[in-house]
């Protein structure tokens, strides 16, 4: 099981590590999957809301990335972050 440390690092068993690998592995991402390089410390900001394949996008500026799905009347809705690896992690990590 994962686990957050105090720095606020995700710390992943191997079988974990594999599944990143994996689901990055058939994935584009315009920002290099800099938060699995960085061993996940430049997570984005998002909030698991209960959907299988969505979450709430906390980030300031998501229109940048290519995972935001905006849902809603203009201005009032919210974004969404479909990333996979993201989505897989706040699955194994609450909060």
């Amino acid at each position: 099981m994962s686990q957050i440390d105090l720095a606020g690092r995700i710390s992943m068993n191997e079988e974990e590590k594999k599944k990143i690998e994996e689901i990055i592995g058939g994935l584009k991402c315009s920002k290099g999957f800099t938060c699995a390089q960085s061993g996940l410390e430049g997570l984005c900001k998002a909030r698991d809301i209960g959907l299988k394949s969505v979450l709430l996008c906390l980030e300031e500026n998501p229109e940048a990335c290519e995972f935001a799905l905006y849902s809603g009347a203009w201005p009032d809705g919210h974004f969404y972050c479909q990333c996979p690896v993201r989505v897989h992690l706040a699955t194994k990590v609450k909060g």
